[in-house]
């Protein structure tokens, strides 16, 4: 591993909590060169929602390509961006009622971000935008400036303006009842805040600690944004295509979002590929006026058309994915009486979830104790101090079991060797 050291920017992170060289990957199971094989719950952050290599989309991939279809296009129009768009509008937008516009902005979710906050203050004339506590949107500068984290801001070297906090749900555990300090402040010509061109929102705050927000939470916040005449946008880029189990995260909530950002597990196979969605009337761009080199990759088409076929031309995909968060709710939630002393408490959607350790000095070595047994994780959280599990949708029941087991058995060996 010499040339990564010493070749590889320093801003490296994932590789050091996995000290392995991967070679290959299939389903929910990566294997190192080795020889040893992972199980899986990062799924790319959220991006191999359908598994690794899943081979019913690989078998289209395969196809476009051999027949030396076309890759790159930028906007032009070709078959494949053609038939992603009628199978999105088939089996995604249609059944739900939604009538969204499409922008293709690039190929990564913070394009998707970027473009939704430059159209929101192109439409309103407005350039304030509201994010919450704890969220996390991207690392380029417009995203960055509506997310909370303080070192990933602090990355960005300049100022980061446009943009205001207010608590997130339950961020002051009930002290005080929901948007009173965000609608006083809008109501007082005093208070210094900006009327906004949009409020931007995670349903699930995956990065900020799997913090969960109400339905009636978020029914009160597009109330709020209707009455205010500002924009609601939802980054759906982590917790969309079917994560929390519907294929939108704000579908249980009952909102119809004004803008909405999605990319990640989009593709279904970790192709690059982002679109920002839009109410019709919102679509005020000029030719040309938000536009990317690669914003038209059409392998990535073919291989959503592929995963929005086989997973959501029914209910099966998000019936699937409640049972199985139900299977990883219960099983959490005995760890965490079994380590009441360690545990906070258990927080989650679907194949969201996270479990809160009350020393935030645990979840890295539970992590890496974790790593050491065969099972892949991450931590999330502002203090690092969430485990936090992202396993493929497809993971079936024996493997979530198993992954859940190593993670009992890896907290029991961290806290083995924690002093008293």
């Amino acid at each position: 591993m010499d040339v990564f050291a010493r070749m590889e920017s320093e801003v490296r992170g994932y590789c050091r909590g996995w000290p392995a060289v991967f070679t290959t990957a299939r389903g929910s199971h990566i294997t190192a060169e080795n020889g040893r094989t992972y199980l899986d719950f990062f799924a790319g952050a959220g991006t191999l929602n359908y598994g690794h290599n899943n081979p019913q989309l690989k078998r289209r991939l395969m196809d476009y390509l051999a027949r030396d279809a076309i890759v790159h296009s930028l906007d032009m129009y070709t078959t494949a961006k053609r038939d992603f768009l009628e199978r999105f509008n088939e089996y995604v937008l249609g059944p739900r009622g939604l009538d969204y516009k499409v922008q293709f902005p690039g190929p990564a979710g913070n394009h998707s971000v970027e473009a939704a906050l430059k159209l929101a203050r192109k439409y309103t004339g407005r350039e304030t935008v509201v994010s919450f506590t704890n969220a996390f949107h991207g690392m380029t500068l417009g995203a960055l400036a509506v997310t909370g984290n303080s070192m990933k801001r602090t990355g960005a070297g300049v100022p980061l303006g446009h943009g205001v906090a207010m608590p997130y749900d339950n961020y002051l555990d009930g002290r005080t009842p929901d948007f009173l300090l965000f609608e006083t402040m809008l109501d007082d010509s005093g208070s210094g805040l900006d009327k906004p061109a949009a409020v931007i929102v995670e349903t699930v705050q995956g990065e900020g600690g799997i913090n969960v927000a109400t339905a009636e939470w978020l029914r009160h916040l597009q109330d709020l944004c209707h009455r205010q005449d500002i924009l609601l946008i939802v980054d759906d880029v982590q917790m969309g295509c079917g994560r929390t189990g519907p294929f939108f995260s704000f579908e249980e909530a009952g909102i119809t979002p004004d803008i909405v950002c999605l990319s990640k597990s989009l593709s279904g196979y970790g192709l690059p590929f982002a679109v920002t969605l839009m109410r019709r009337d919102l679509d005020v761009w000029e030719p040309g006026e938000h536009n990317g080199t690669f914003r038209g990759f059409n392998p990535a088409f073919v291989t959503a058309v592929a995963a929005l076929e086989d997973y959501w031309a029914g209910a099966g995909m998000e019936k699937q994915t409640l049972a199985k968060g139900q299977q990883v709710e219960t099983a959490l939630n005995e760890i965490a009486l079994a380590h009441s002393g360690a545990v906070e408490c258990v927080r989650g959607r679907g194949l969201a979830w996270g479990l809160v350790m009350t020393d935030a000095e645990l979840a890295p070595k539970v992590c890496a104790e974790a790593f050491e047994r065969g099972l892949l994780m991450e931590t999330s959280g502002p203090e690092g101090e969430v485990v936090k599990l992202l396993p493929p949708l497809t993971t079936t029941e024996a493997d979530l079991g198993r992954g859940l087991e190593i993670i009992a058995d890896s907290l029991e060996a961290v806290r083995s060797t924690v002093p008293a």
